[in-house]
């Protein structure tokens, strides 16, 4: 049994990939200045970049959770989803209110992938 980790910090590790399979922490915005709209797409940014650097893409999202400080927060987190996402490959999809890390902090989204064959 094979588990790799990416990205590993002394709290957690960005990326566990096991059996094909890209488990991705939680990801939140760097700039926590931002609407809920901006927050959303630079989250999604880095699930691009941690997805590419293993090889896989958004059309390989086996699920997505998003955690909303705000459910009034949905309108605009869903303009960015809508956006991001591929037609046809829209992943199964959970999304809650939660308390944050930060007050400051929309949106959290913790991704599963398959990777590229």
């Amino acid at each position: 049994m094979t588990i790799r980790r990416l990205h590993v910090g002394p709290r957690l590790s960005e990326v566990a990939v096991h059996n094909g399979v890209a488990y991705l922490a939680g990801q939140v915005p760097e700039d926590l200045t931002q609407g809920a709209a901006e927050q959303t797409q630079a989250v999604l940014a880095s699930i691009d970049r941690l997805l590419a650097e293993l090889g896989t893409d958004k059309t390989k999202i086996l699920m997505a959770q998003i955690f909303l400080r705000d459910m009034n927060d949905f309108a605009l987190m869903n303009t960015a989803w809508d956006a991001w996402v591929v037609p046809g490959h829209t992943p199964p999809r959970a999304t809650v209110e939660a308390g944050m890390f930060n007050p400051n902090c929309r949106v959290e989204i913790v991704i599963t992938a398959a990777l590229s064959a």
